[in-house]
């Protein structure tokens, strides 16, 4: 039994984070000892699971079990309901690792299966099938984007080296690592002073061979205003999107000329002179961004944990000792 719901999980992992804002959802359909169809999700508008699943069947699917990585949906989006699917499919039971906390399913699923007479247990390798899930999970349940704080930092607990020195903390490992985390997040976030001293491209590179790179939106704080449009993370040659997140401290003509330039603007509450980030994810839960990247700089990274919204840190800790360094220039 969690030999075909691990095989499950593993399918739901193909696609990494292209089905978001959708679940990531693998599925297995068994008869009689021996997997007849398998399937995954592989984004919004096509095909879930359980669907692929059963189109991809060998034989009679009447009476087979079918394991999912997530309770199967039952309400209408941009796609018919899974348990309409399996009803019609006359399968025997269901086995589901996680039930889904979307308050349009959250165990209606389940109830819908059961009552067309067909068995439904769930709760096989849930903790598995919440981390793959976690930020679609969490999203859900907080109503807010899980976010994650990336720096790299020195031995002393440096996260920069000399203003004069260009060389960078990070490896060119952690550098791959990192892109491939931009690959699998919504959005990424920095602060105006990283925007202005770094002026970085914030898009996904150093990737592998055969697999798409995928372009979270970007989004950059400034609270008055006053970022210059001639900024790389401006250029209309990036692939992807830039959000400037302000406040009503900038000026009229400033957001108007971001937007004559297709820079998108968000104007949010401020707090003692500087973006609300409570305020910033409800925006980003309406926009329906499951997760977030802040990627600095310090100030930004203590604005967050000081308002209790880092779910998960990747420190990135270079073998140098900088402060030395410093002293001496």
């Amino acid at each position: 039994m969690h030999h075909y719901m691990e095989h499950a999980l593993s399918l739901a992992v193909r696609t990494m984070a292209y089905t978001s804002p959708n679940p990531r959802v693998g599925c297995v359909i068994v008869k009689d000892g021996h997997i007849i169809g398998e399937g995954w999700h592989n984004g919004p508008g096509t095909d879930h699971a359980e669907v692929m699943a059963l189109k991809s069947v060998r034989g009679m699917v009447q009476g087979a079990d079918v394991y999912v990585t997530l309770e199967p949906c039952c309400h209408y989006g941009r796609t018919p309901p899974c348990t309409e699917a399996l009803i019609a499919a006359k399968v025997g039971r269901v086995y589901i690792a996680h039930l889904d906390p979307n308050p349009l399913v959250s165990g209606k699923g389940v109830q819908m299966l059961e009552a067309s007479g067909i068995i439904v247990e769930h709760g096989f390798l849930s903790d598995a099938a919440e981390k793959i899930n976690r930020y679609y999970l969490h999203f859900m349940r907080k109503q807010r984007p899980y976010v994650v704080c990336k720096w790299a930092m020195s031995l002393d607990g440096y996260m920069t080296t000399a203003k004069t020195d260009d060389r960078q903390i990070s490896s060119l490992e952690s550098q791959q690592h990192n892109h491939l985390l931009r690959h699998q997040v919504d959005a990424i976030l920095i602060g105006y002073n990283t925007a202005l001293l770094d002026n970085p491209q914030l898009t996904t590179r150093f990737f592998q061979d055969g697999i798409e790179a995928r372009y979270p939106v970007r989004l950059v704080l400034d609270s008055r205003g006053q970022l210059p449009s001639s900024l790389t993370i401006f250029s209309p040659d990036l692939p992807g999107k830039t959000i400037v997140v302000t406040t009503s401290q900038s000026s009229l003509a400033w957001r108007n000329a971001c937007e004559d330039a297709n820079i998108e603007v968000w104007i949010v509450d401020s707090v003692d002179g500087r973006v609300s980030l409570q305020h910033l994810m409800q925006c980003c839960y309406a926009k329906r961004l499951l997760s977030l990247l802040v990627e600095g700089g310090r100030t930004v990274h203590e604005a967050f944990f000081r308002e209790n919204l880092v779910d998960e840190v990747r420190a990135y800790i270079a073998p140098v000792i900088i402060g030395g360094m410093i002293r001496k220039k």
